[in-house]
Formats: C-alpha cells, structure tokens, sequence
C-alpha cells in the first residue's frame, strides 16, 4: 500500500479517548464561543474560524481549499494544520477548538464504530452521521476518495479485459497481491475477494514498495489508495467494485454543528467539484511538481469558480 505512515490509522475508540472526548464535551474552555476583543471581525459572523488538518498532504490541500474559500466569503481563518491522528485532533474537534476538518467516511466511522458493516458510499455517509458525536455534523462529502483499490497495470487490464474486480476470475495463472501486511486480514482482503467475486488471489505482503513490486511485475494486483499522485501517470488503473467489497471513503468535511449551517454555502460546492481524479491531480503537483499547498489550493478555486 502506497501511502505516508501517518496517515489515517485504523482506530477502536478505546477508554483512554473516550475520557477524553467526554471531557472535551463537558468543557466550558471554548475559546470560540467567546471571542475576545482582540479577534479580526469578518463580513460572515464576526468570528475567527480554525480549520485543521492531518499531518498528510493531501489532507492539507484539502484544508488549505477550505480555508482559502472561507476567507474568500468573507471568514478570518486560523489554520492549525498537520495536527497527526485521529486520537490527537478529534477530542480537540468535539470540543469546539478546531471548526472544521477534512475527513474520510469510511475510515472515520471505523474509527468511531469498529467493525461497521455498511460499505457502499451512501450507507457510510448515513452511518458516519449517526455516530458522530454530539455537537458535530457532516457537510455534504464529495465523490473523492482516498480508500483502498483493487490495483493492476493498465497494460495488463488492456491485455485481460480487465474493468471490475470480479474479472480477475477470468484471467489465467496464478495472482498475486501486494499490501500492508494487515490487508491479509481485513474485511476486504484476498479472503473476501473470493467470498464476493470468486478470485483467487495469493497474498504478498510488500509493504512500502507495493508500487514498485506491481509496475516490477512482482505482483499483479496492488493495494493502492485512490488519491494516489501514481494514478495520475495513467499507469495504473483501479479496478471498479459495484458490490462495494471495500469500505467507501469519500472524503467529508466535519465541521462544529454551531457553524456548519452558516459554512455549508461556502463548503458543500467544493465537495460537489472535487472528484478522486481532481484529487490526484492535487496530489501530483504537490508530490512530484513539489507546489506549494497554498499555490495548489488557490489555482483550483478559481478553476471552479469557487474564488
């Protein structure tokens, strides 16, 4: 699997974060909900606006676009980016300290509610609203993702016909994937392939150079995420999942429920704009282009029309 170590852990809310997150909720330490005399007043409420992000770039180009759309409509924003994991920046989240924050359907609710059964992007949605906790709320998430894929060279899905997963099975001689040692075992893996598509896959467990193990020929199938700036080469191709084998990830903005009604204007188009190509397509300039976030971000606002 292709991705920063940092980014997005799979999490049980175990006892040490939920004293946390029920401290955060009970605390009357908001600094937000008095602002002092020293706050810039904005044209949208008079308040300043923290925005957060993980300590990925990704997820910080998608911060940065938010912030940047905020302040365009007329927001003072505090940017408190590149904060870590889950466990560090959600309590700050349910307090109230952080407004609002780039997130993934899929890999939060896991967060949340281990083992979830729903998959498909609109059961995730729906399930991640209902687990939330209070004082919380999804804005509408976009059609971007940044989840696990059933990966194969685009010479090899020409050369097999290749589209779904569910084609693999038809493809002679023997398949190898290559994952994170834990992809053996998800609800996803090799085991579940053949449960739900009727492939039989051997598993590798190449780690970091999943990538490099796939355009070697090592392995024939990958598990690469879906944001991956590799996709934007055209040398790869994810394979579809109409059974929604996988946990769907779109991502989602969650913002503090005493604003989100207010930001949802500002916010909700650029989910409606951002779709995984659009997304690896940040993500490429920012990791082989080496563009600055705050560059990336406002380019592709005016793009949209969104500034």
């Amino acid at each position: 699997m292709s991705r920063p170590v940092a980014r997005r852990p799979l999490l049980a809310v175990g006892a040490a974060l939920a004293a946390s997150l029920a401290l955060a909720a009970c605390s009357n330490d908001n600094p937000l909900e008095q602002p002092s005399d020293d706050d810039a007043t904005s044209g949208s409420g008079g308040e300043t606006l923290v925005v957060g992000s993980q300590a990925y770039y990704s997820n910080e180009i998608i911060a940065e676009i938010y912030a940047q759309a905020l302040e365009n409509a007329g927001y003072d924003v505090d940017r408190q980016f590149s904060i870590g994991q889950r466990d560090a920046y959600m309590p700050e989240i349910v307090s109230g300290a952080i407004d609002l924050f780039p997130e993934y359907t899929g890999n939060l609710l896991e967060f949340l509610e281990p083992e979830p059964t729903a998959t498909s992007p609109e059961d995730v949605y729906a399930a991640l609203q209902e687990a939330l906790p209070e004082g919380l709320a999804a804005l509408a998430m976009a059609e971007a993702t940044d989840q696990d894929t059933y990966t194969v060279l685009a010479s090899f899905a020409e050369e097999n016909g290749l589209t779904t997963i569910a084609d693999l099975a038809d493809v002679e001689g023997p398949l190898t994937i290559g994952a994170a040692p834990e992809f053996e075992q998800r609800p996803y893996g090799p085991a579940a392939a053949a449960e739900v598509y009727g492939v039989d896959l051997e598993f590798s467990a190449t780690g970091p150079t999943t990538l490099e193990a796939l355009q070697a020929g090592e392995i024939q199938v990958a598990d690469i995420y879906s944001a991956d700036p590799a996709f934007d080469t055209g040398e790869i191709v994810a394979l579809e999942d109409p059974e929604n084998l996988i946990l769907s990830s779109n991502v989602v903005p969650i913002a503090s429920a005493d604003v989100a009604e207010d930001i949802a204007a500002v916010i909700d188009p650029i989910s409606a704009a951002l779709t995984t190509e659009e997304l690896v397509g940040l993500n490429a300039q920012s990791t082989v282009e080496q563009r600055s976030t705050a560059d990336i971000a406002s380019e592709w606002l005016e793009a949209n029309g969104l500034l």
